[in-house]
């Protein structure tokens, strides 16, 4: 999985806390979303290729990541600009374009790069184990934390079961169309999915009760407590908080 891939890397980032980084990350992106403003939102871009720069993530697995955020944003830049109201740029037939729509389109293409760099950097970067650790650290509910590592543990469990129930019914002659016996068949493959998977969820708690679970994970992970992890806490706060306050103060 490209998430296993990026948490095997070693980089500085690796050595922090994961409770530092999804703070870290938690605030960059909030601020970033929030702002309004065309250079802060450049700010926020140069910002997060800093901590990409950290993370020594690979350019293909990057690249992998960004590549279903670049076909939405071109849809932004193909229809954004052409609806949007405001003063004329230029005109060709009945299409008309506005340095308003055209602003705010940039303004969405640098906030959405930044936004998934920086968890892309901080927060992909990290095991689902350390994630869950660092959640459970910053007093989010136990059955939220449960949830999250059961889901990411079981989805390739469940989408295998999928596919094998799809297989044997295109075995026994169906082939999928528009047509109501199509629909048909697949909320019945849906429902039989959902049936297996509530069946396979209590064996595995029962299975996980009689080897002494009591409703926590626990990492082998260890991260000692150390400046680094505070310097790196307070800067990109300040840096975050920076912007903020010149978009305020002085934009």
């Amino acid at each position: 999985m490209l998430e296993n891939r990026l948490a095997d890397h070693n980089s500085p980032i690796q050595r922090l806390d994961p409770k530092i980084r999804i703070l870290v990350s938690f605030f960059l992106s909030v601020a970033a979303a929030l702002c309004d403003n065309l250079i802060i939102a450049l700010g926020y871009l140069i910002l997060s290729l800093f901590l990409t720069g950290l993370a020594r993530l690979p350019l293909k697995a990057l690249v992998k990541r960004l590549r279903p955020l670049f076909w939405f944003l071109l849809m932004i830049w193909v229809f954004l600009p052409l609806t949007f109201e405001g003063n004329l740029l230029f005109q060709y037939g009945v299409l008309k374009a506005s340095s308003q729509g055209i602003e705010l389109s940039a303004k969405i293409t640098l906030k959405s790069i930044a936004i998934l760099l920086t968890f892309s950097s901080l927060v992909a970067t990290m095991r689902i184990g350390s994630l869950g650790s660092g959640l459970h650290q910053l007093r989010v509910p136990d059955k939220l934390v449960f949830l999250l590592l059961m889901t990411h543990r079981y989805i390739a469990v469940i989408y295998g079961e999928y596919n094998r129930l799809l297989r044997a019914a295109k075995f026994r002659g169906f082939k999928p169309g528009t047509n109501l016996h199509s629909y048909k068949t697949y909320a019945f493959l849906a429902g039989m999915l959902f049936v297996r998977a509530s069946f396979r969820a209590k064996r595995v708690y029962h299975a996980m009760c009689c080897r002494g679970f009591q409703q926590k994970f626990h990492t082998l992970d260890v991260y000692p407590s150390n400046g680094l992890n505070y310097i790196f806490l307070c800067a990109n706060v300040l840096a975050g908080f920076g912007l903020v306050v010149i978009e305020l103060v002085f934009i």
